[in-house]
């Protein structure tokens, strides 16, 4: 029958939209993971790396090992945040980490007041680029959001509409055929099946009925 096929389509298309809106979010939240990961391993290892720089300037006068156990030190860590380049503004910075930092550790004040500036711009550069990450990731989420929230919408408006045809074209149909095959139980003989609106399929049981009482009675 054509209202059969009909009634599987429907079920069929609206589990198909739920498919993609089970994987729309995965989706979603696999996009959005790179920018979180970005902002974890590579930001925040040039941050570490100006804190490491930082504190050497600060201990090296005031601790008992050599100046040299500070200068390894943020050596290691300068190297590190030259090998960790995501912005184009770095290498500017790190740059003139290089130039000046020995003559920080020479105690020379301008050689001091350079590099420490220049730690503070690698710093910044980097902090601003995890707020730009963070509100991209932001944004794509509430992009996502809202995309689920159409999708589910759409979803609603066809089971609505699904479910709309279905208690036309079969579930108003059962009920009358009930309410006649219930008349003829209680012995009423003209009680029959009618629906000009019913689908074909519908109409054609209705005769079959109609038809199988008009021989009863």
């Amino acid at each position: 029958m054509r209202l059969a096929q009909n009634v599987k389509l429907g079920a069929w298309f609206l589990i198909a939209l739920n498919l993609v809106i089970a994987f729309g979010s995965i989706w979603i939240f696999m996009r959005m993971a790179p920018a979180i990961e970005i902002i974890i391993e590579q930001n925040i290892k040039s941050l570490h790396a100006c804190e490491e720089m930082l504190s050497t300037l600060v201990l090296v006068n005031q601790s008992e090992k050599d100046d040299k156990y500070f200068k390894d030190i943020f050596a290691t860590a300068l190297e590190q945040a030259s090998q960790n380049i995501t912005e184009k503004e770095e290498p500017t910075a790190i740059k003139a980490i290089r130039e000046s930092y020995e003559q920080a550790f020479e105690e020379n004040s301008e050689g001091i007041k350079k590099t420490v500036a220049a730690i503070l711009v690698l710093s910044k550069i980097n902090r601003e680029a995890m707020v730009r990450a963070d509100l991209k990731a932001k944004q794509f989420g509430n992009a996502g959001a809202w995309g689920i929230m159409i999708m589910a919408s759409s979803v609603f408006l066809v089971g609505m509409l699904f479910m709309r045809g279905l208690k036309k074209s079969l579930l108003k149909p059962l009920e009358e055929i009930h309410s006649v095959t219930q008349a003829a139980k209680t012995g009423d003989n003209i009680r029959r099946c009618t629906g000009p609106d019913a689908p074909q399929d519908i109409k054609a049981l209705y005769g079959a009925i109609n038809d199988l009482l008009d021989k009863n009675y």
